[in-house]
């Protein structure tokens, strides 16, 4: 690729990784891309999660507002530091994990990276599809909509740079005048917004950084085409942290207003005034996260087959998506993110500290050849074991016994203050100071 063409304005990304990538992203086009992807019809129905995460002790209003708040900063805050890297070495993010842990080893991560873009894939194909329906009620099947969507979705992902510019120019705008307009008509209903606790606070705060953090190990992916780090960095933690925010507070009031019934919070906003119209652009809006996670899948599955055209790659990824969105289970969706948390907050604290404090940044090698480093998995698992540990958040009833076995073993008791997103950060991130210390072999060859 010429120099000519990575400052070209309307440069696309090269189909293999042996080509450079592009760096023509600014600051408004990372903005609205994390702000686009921080506003999610799912995020609205996931409101619940963040309202009542422990099920039956739901928050008040405030307390659930300030755990968005604060769940999202520290998520986005990840995510953009994770971006970081992707600027600097031109690498999508798996890619960069070769200089974490070796080229071989970087594939584990790769492929449970492959499964929670496929599933995240499928449920927003899930999402557009019953808003479709929401709107235009059984005209048309569940599956011609999803199809639809995914159709949307593969012609997106063949001009991926060319859909992050078309999301700044003409989406963002729609999504800013529909996100206020419904907010305007759903507040102004008076919903009950009185009574809760603080007790599940912490837990609440876990949900939003499992919502935010998921987005870490695609970061780099876009990252690797902004002009600065701090373009990457502002974008994503200004852009997210503020959409994101809004949707769930807007996702409150609606379940306020339907007796905090998942299953209808769509129901308000389609019978506002004009609210097919606004809600109608949010849904044609939420391409852009189907887009994203299927791109995402693509450049993964290229740490793998770095010289297979990404176009090729795409168009399977997504008819395997349409397949999975057909079937999907969306009733495992908190049990979901609490399994992305506890897998990728660890291993971002292992990236961090290794690249930024250990002096990695250094002697990163991304090379198709670079050496395992057998010892950064040791953090990784000791932080994904402590984010169990400290999870209070019920899942799937056979695992959670063997995290309450453990507990019970090392006479552990959980506590309301406790996050188990910070506990496997901070466990992470001090394992790999000390393996630092034991080893400081260099990444490279």
């Amino acid at each position: 690729m010429t120099s000519a063409l990575v400052g070209s304005e309307h440069a696309e990304v090269p189909l293999t990784l042996q080509e450079e990538a592009p760096k023509t992203l600014g600051l408004l086009d990372q903005g609205a891309f994390w702000a686009n992807l921080g506003v999610s019809l799912l995020g609205f129905s996931g409101a619940l999660f963040l309202l009542d995460p422990l099920g039956g002790k739901p928050l008040t209003f405030t307390g659930a507002v300030l755990a968005a708040v604060v769940g999202s900063l520290i998520g986005t805050a990840m995510v953009g530091l994770a971006a970081i890297p992707g600027v600097r070495t031109g690498k999508p993010a798996m890619v960069l994990l070769r200089g974490l842990f070796g080229a071989r080893l970087s594939y584990v991560p790769t492929v449970l990276n492959i499964v929670q873009m496929l599933g995240w894939g499928a449920f927003e194909l899930w999402v557009i599809a019953s808003g479709a329906q929401a709107i235009f009620g059984t005209a048309a099947p569940y599956a011609v909509w999803a199809t639809l969507a995914g159709a949307v979705t593969i012609a997106l992902t063949i001009w991926p740079l060319g859909a992050v510019r078309l999301l700044r120019r003409y989406v963002t705008a729609g999504v800013v005048i529909a996100m206020i307009w419904l907010s305007v008509a759903l507040f102004s209903r008076g919903p009950s917004l009185a009574g809760g606790s603080w007790d599940a606070f912490a837990p609440a705060v876990d949900y939003v950084i499992a919502l935010s953090v998921s987005w870490v190990p695609m970061a780099a992916d876009y990252a690797r085409h902004s002009r600065s780090s701090r373009t990457a960095f502002g974008g994503v933690v200004g852009g997210y942290t503020i959409a994101q925010v809004a949707c769930l507070a807007l996702g409150i009031a609606a379940l306020a207003l339907v007796g905090n019934d998942s299953d209808k919070v769509w129901d308000p906003f389609v019978a506002a005034p004009l609210g097919a119209l606004f809600f109608g652009i949010l849904v044609l809006r939420e391409a852009d996260q189907s887009f994203a996670n299927v791109y995402s899948t693509t450049v993964s599955l290229q740490n793998l087959m770095p010289r297979v055209d990404r176009r090729v790659i795409s168009v399977v990824i997504g008819v395997i998506t349409i397949g999975i969105a057909l079937f999907a289970d969306v009733n495992s969706y908190g049990a979901f993110l609490s399994v992305i948390g506890a897998v990728f907050v660890p291993m971002f604290a292992v990236l961090a500290v290794d690249y930024f404090l250990l002096g990695g940044a250094s002697r990163w090698n991304t090379s198709e050849d670079a050496p395992s480093r057998w010892l950064m998995v040791v953090p990784w698992v000791l932080g994904f074991a402590a984010y169990w540990v400290v999870n209070a958040t019920e899942t799937v009833g056979w695992w959670d016994t063997v995290w309450q076995n453990v507990r019970s073993a090392i006479g552990f008791s959980h506590q309301p203050w406790m996050n188990a997103a910070l506990a496997a950060f901070l466990v992470a991130g001090l394992v790999t100071l000390l393996v630092g210390k034991v080893s400081r072999k260099p990444a490279s060859v």
